[in-house]
């Protein structure tokens, strides 16, 4: 660890009582790591195991959860923590395809580490330094990708964040004043995919604009948002007296990951005169493979982008972006005078005044030390794998009677129907057996099994386990 711990540093820290006590300092850094690493490595060797999970009453009881009067020592605290992450499901391993994320990447856990370690606050230079410059570096290198020369950014916890942030900066460059005064009443909406993520509609809520002035726009029957219906929407809204705040196209929608067509959809933006968001929370990564990236044609026409790199770039959770390509927007919706905390350097080394929050933990090292690590052509080698994977699950699909494919997929998420049963119940089953942890969707009215290719460690041969517990339940069922 060299210049991060130096043997007097760690003689200096070693010296705290072992067994908790006033001031918190319990170890030396080497027992911690020892310890976190004992414990990484017993989580690691889960990642195959069959693990039913038990219902949440039966695992309260045999966990005690809340802490005590009195501390703890370090190592009974991690025995503690290691019975804890027994009973946690694994993301990493060849039995997980239920969420957008899956897989372990050691060199965004690497950097993960180390941001924990250095605990450093991301909200000026002064504070974090030359992590603010990395994070510039990296905001400006994915703006690049998007299509944005000059673009700002900012990291938050998260896609539905993200997607605040967008539409906060949507409401105040839409209506003069809106920062200051707030909404003046005038009746406004957003125009999303009926197929889009669940956040612009909590996001409306949060910001007051109002749930219920979400347009769901008609999708096609490949889940895309249809133009011609979203400039039909804004039209009728426009003539009634209301006015259009942002439309979100959604790149990646989360059942069956379809692509709305972004260049006719900023066509309509263009013609009436409303703010672009592209939700590329989930799809956005199909940037960095130059075979792919037309799924996103016309995204440097969008107003703002969300970009969630914990999602198919596999870095460990969260690490989510916005991106705007005219500078000082953010900033216009966001700074505050804080004289205590801005108190050096340009505002451009600063995050802070362009930020939703005000501490922030460091999500850009993890990111950074995997992008170093793979660099472009790797992180596309990984894009092609996750397709050549999503390809393989839709032939076995084909393939076989008792199982049909509801769509072709445009991405890494395949749905699919088993013969004779419930979707839902299979997926059930799966879950309750420790065997399989896979989601389930509704398309078209009803509900299917959503398998999802995100993990580019997996083997044609996890693929084919898959299927195999898959059916197995599903033959119990039948």
């Amino acid at each position: 660890m060299g210049a991060l711990a130096t043997e007097a540093g760690l003689k200096q820290t070693g010296a705290g009582n072992r067994h908790g006590g006033v001031g918190g300092g319990s170890a030396g850094v080497g027992d911690v790591f020892e310890l976190a690493a004992e414990l990484a490595r017993g989580l690691i060797a889960r990642d195959g195991l069959r693990a039913p999970l038990p219902d949440p009453q039966r695992v309260e009881g045999m966990l005690a959860l809340r802490p005590g009067d009195q501390g703890l020592a370090l190592e009974d605290v991690a025995a503690r923590l290691g019975r804890l992450v027994e009973l946690t499901p694994s993301t990493a391993g060849p039995r997980f395809f239920n969420q957008l994320f899956a897989g372990r990447d050691d060199a965004a856990l690497l950097g993960e580490i180390v941001a924990a370690t250095a605990n450093n606050s991301m909200y000026t230079y002064k504070a974090a330094g030359a992590q603010i410059l990395m994070e510039r570096a990296l905001i400006a290198h994915m703006a690049s990708k998007v299509g944005w020369s000059d673009a700002e950014g900012a990291f938050t916890p998260g896609g539905s964040l993200s997607n605040l942030a967008a539409m906060l900066v949507a409401r105040n460059e839409t209506i003069e004043g809106a920062r200051n005064r707030g909404l003046d009443g005038r009746p406004v909406a957003i125009y999303t995919s009926a197929e889009s993520h669940y956040s612009i509609r909590k996001d409306a809520g949060m910001l007051g604009i109002g749930r219920d002035n979400v347009r769901a726009v008609a999708a096609d029957a490949d889940g895309r948002m249809m133009p011609g219906a979203l400039d039909d929407a804004i039209a009728q809204d426009k003539r009634a007296g209301v006015t259009p705040l942002m439309i979100n196209a959604t790149a990646g929608t989360t059942v069956l990951g379809a692509f709305d067509p972004v260049r006719e959809i900023a066509a309509v933006a263009r013609r009436q005169g409303v703010w672009l968001h592209v939700d590329g929370a989930f799809g956005g990564s199909v940037l960095l493979s130059r075979g792919r990236r037309h799924m996103l044609d016309g995204c440097e026409l969008a107003d703002s982008f969300t970009w969630d790199a914990h999602k198919v770039m596999g870095v460990p959770l969260t690490c989510s972006v916005v991106l705007f390509p005219k500078r000082g927007q953010l900033q216009r919706s966001l700074d505050e005078s804080a004289s205590y905390l801005f108190q050096r350097d340009d505002d451009e080394y600063n995050p802070g005044v362009r930020s939703l929050q005000c501490g922030r933990r460091n999500d850009a090292l993890k990111l950074w030390t995997a992008w170093m690590h793979h660099g472009d052509e790797g992180y596309e080698r990984r894009i092609e794998r996750l397709f050549a994977l999503a390809q393989y699950a839709t032939a076995r699909i084909e393939a076989d009677p008792d199982l049909t494919l509801v769509k072709r997929p445009p991405f890494v998420n395949i749905c699919f129907t088993v013969r004779g049963v419930d979707a839902a119940e299979v997926c059930d089953r799966l879950d309750r057996e420790g065997r399989i942890k896979v989601s389930h969707g509704t398309v078209d009215g009803r509900p299917t099994v959503r398998l999802v290719c995100a993990n580019p460690q997996l083997s044609e041969h996890d693929l084919d386990q898959f299927f195999g517990e898959t059916k197995a339940v599903a033959d119990a069922l039948r």
